[in-house]
């Protein structure tokens, strides 16, 4: 299954960070089961136009966090659940990036949360 993965030069995030959190949510939806291969870093650099050393970090973090194991025979490879984060740690860490982000522009809690519910209401079932 080709790997969907879109970088956004214009959004303010780093490539290698983008592409590590699509990952991420491919691998937690369940898009990218157990024992999928993903693309050598040579190939993913290439479909996305980013530098192979990019690539490298991206896996060498996913590979830190536990959601791929990397062996030269098989390439890299999506763990078992059992060897990376749940979806509850992985929210409450996106909570904790939201909330320091809401924090430095200056804003109250009530403000954010407003933020998250006003999101949430306009998002379609399945987006990500």
């Amino acid at each position: 299954m080709p790997v969907k993965v879109v970088v956004d030069a214009d959004s303010g995030v780093a490539p290698w960070r983008q592409v590590h959190d699509q990952l991420v949510r491919l691998i937690t939806a369940g898009a990218l089961t157990p024992g999928t291969r993903l693309p050598p870093i040579r190939q993913l650099a290439r479909d996305l136009g980013l530098a192979s050393g990019t690539i490298a970090r991206v896996y060498r973090e996913l590979e830190a966090g536990g959601w791929v194991h990397t062996a030269r025979a098989k390439g890299t490879v999506v763990t078992e659940a059992a060897d990376r984060p749940g979806k509850t740690a992985l929210l409450h860490a996106a909570a904790a990036d939201y909330a320091r982000a809401a924090r430095d522009l200056g804003v109250d809690a009530e403000t954010a949360l407003a933020a998250v519910a006003s999101a949430w209401s306009v998002l379609e079932p399945g987006d990500a």
